[in-house]
């Protein structure tokens, strides 16, 4: 038997590889992993205010990254990514249409509020990405 790499534990395949969404938010919860980290987040509008959903909440969104050692290499850490940071992230959505992603570009960090313009590569800075 061969071995697999320690990658092939975990199938992309919930994912839809063929659909991105760039999507701007307030970081609620980093949760660190060994295997995939998560940034959970509140979709923010054009005016950095919350996104509210036919319920009346917030809407929330969470995308799952690379090992917490890798991202924090690239410097995304729970450290330069309190709760509260204005982000913009690309992701490949679940294919079931719940709220959640894989990773598929750069993390735009835009510090505690919502720069002119939008939280882009220009107003903010760039961590990681394919």
């Amino acid at each position: 038997m061969a071995a697999l790499p320690a990658a092939a534990h975990h199938s992309f395949a919930m994912y839809d590889r063929t659909e991105s969404r760039t999507l701007t938010g307030k970081l609620t919860r980093f949760i660190p992993g060994a295997n995939h980290a998560q940034l959970i987040f509140e979709l923010i509008d054009a005016n950095g205010e919350a996104v509210h959903g036919d319920d009346g909440n917030p809407i929330a969104w969470g995308v799952e990254t690379g090992p917490a050692a890798q991202i924090a290499n690239q410097g995304i850490t729970v450290q330069s990514f309190p709760v509260g940071t204005v982000m913009t992230v690309t992701l490949n959505p679940l294919r079931d249409g719940r709220p959640f992603g894989a990773l598929a570009g750069p993390v735009i960090k835009c510090g505690m509020e919502l720069p002119s313009g939008g939280c882009t590569p220009e107003t903010g800075e760039s961590f990681g990405g394919d």
